[in-house]
């Protein structure tokens, strides 16, 4: 964690993320945030201080989520004829558990209608975790980004998995 600001008592993450920016140094920098900072003015900052963005999809972003989720799903029906694209997998065996990890990063984003409106929109990124533990089912996790980024499915997973260690890592420090 690079730093932290309060917020007003009626305010949230939105508000004060772009003053946060300001005051980092991101020249060169790969900026993660969670789906609450997906808004298309804090992207524009993110390129306009010299930096590159992975942000996370959620509801929030209604549309954007769907068509990339949609997307996706479509690439895996035709399993990804024709579209260029990078992926890559990791294994990890842990307390018990097993945790792989499928990375698909593709720069086919100009179907997007809404892409000039995200400043340096060059990918779009799908992270699939299953999850098995000792005695239970298996679970599988499907997340998905955009980002500034090139299709470098390594380097993605990367961004996504260092977010991920910071945000575990606070929450279990309170």
């Amino acid at each position: 964690m690079l730093g932290q600001l309060k917020t007003a008592e009626k305010s949230n993450e939105i508000t004060a993320l772009p003053l946060l920016l300001e005051l980092l140094e991101l020249k060169g920098c790969v900026v993660t945030i969670d789906a609450i900072g997906c808004q298309r003015e804090i992207a524009a900052q993110i390129i306009s201080q010299g930096a590159d963005y992975v942000l996370s999809l959620k509801g929030n972003q209604g549309l954007l989520h769907e068509e990339v989720a949609e997307y996706f799903a479509w690439a895996e029906q035709t399993n990804f004829k024709d579209l260029e694209y990078d992926y890559c997998a990791t294994l990890e065996k842990d307390h018990g558990r097993i945790e792989g990890r499928r990375c698909w990063v593709t720069e086919d984003t100009d179907w997007f209608v809404e892409k000039a409106e995200w400043a340096g929109l060059r990918s779009f990124i799908m992270v699939e975790a299953e999850r098995e533990v000792l005695g239970q089912a298996a679970t599988v996790e499907r997340r998905y980004f955009i980002s500034s980024l090139a299709a470098d499915a390594k380097q993605a997973l990367r961004a996504v998995r260092g977010h991920w260690q910071v945000e575990n890592s606070l929450h279990w420090v309170l």
